[in-house]
């Protein structure tokens, strides 16, 4: 045997008033999975028959309803987010100020100093993981190191290259031992 539904009068009133100002048919449908069942004593079944759904799913808009998250609430919470965060979206900004102001100073971004701060903010020990998904969400990405060295010098470099190979020509020419080949 299935549970009886529930519901009071407030739930029929506002479901009544969601009815009479439905704009999309998403709307309409969440209101008629709470009416039918209260006004005219349909089963589940019945009312996700009558309103063209599934019954998982007229179950589903009438649960969503009664806790007020019913598609025309405008303070609603929408599905998906951050439901498990450490800290606010501000409240990281501010704690990640320190280290990008460090980084646009010529400093060095080290994740393992981020997470270890981190660690200490919140109270207790996070997942390297979580620190890098909180730097991908500020937009800080793995920078991949130059293709040249930022101390280099190439007129050493050109030198060098010069010399070398002037003495690994002479080399091939005498044979290893510094005598001529034959």
């Amino acid at each position: 045997m299935a549970r009886p539904v529930t519901g009071d009068d407030e739930t029929i009133e506002i479901a009544q008033i969601a009815i009479s100002q439905a704009t999309t048919m998403d709307e309409l449908r969440q209101a008629q999975a709470v009416l039918l069942p209260l006004l005219y004593g349909l089963s589940l079944e019945q009312t996700a028959q009558v309103i063209g759904v599934s019954l998982g799913w007229a179950c589903q808009l009438r649960r969503r309803f009664i806790t007020g998250r019913f598609v025309g609430a405008g303070g609603a919470p929408a599905p998906g987010g951050r439901k498990r965060q450490n800290m606010s979206v501000e409240q990281e900004r501010e704690f990640l100020a320190p280290f990008i102001e460090q980084a646009q100073t010529g400093g060095v971004l080290v994740v393992g100093q981020i997470k270890a701060a981190l660690d200490k903010r919140l109270g207790r020990t996070v997942a390297l993981s979580s620190t890098y998904n909180l730097l991908h969400r500020h937009d800080w990405r793995k920078l991949v190191p130059d293709k040249r060295h930022p101390q280099s010098d190439p007129l050493a470099q050109a030198e060098w290259k010069k010399n070398s190979l002037k003495s690994s020509a002479r080399s091939s020419k005498t044979g290893q031992a510094g005598k001529p080949s034959s």
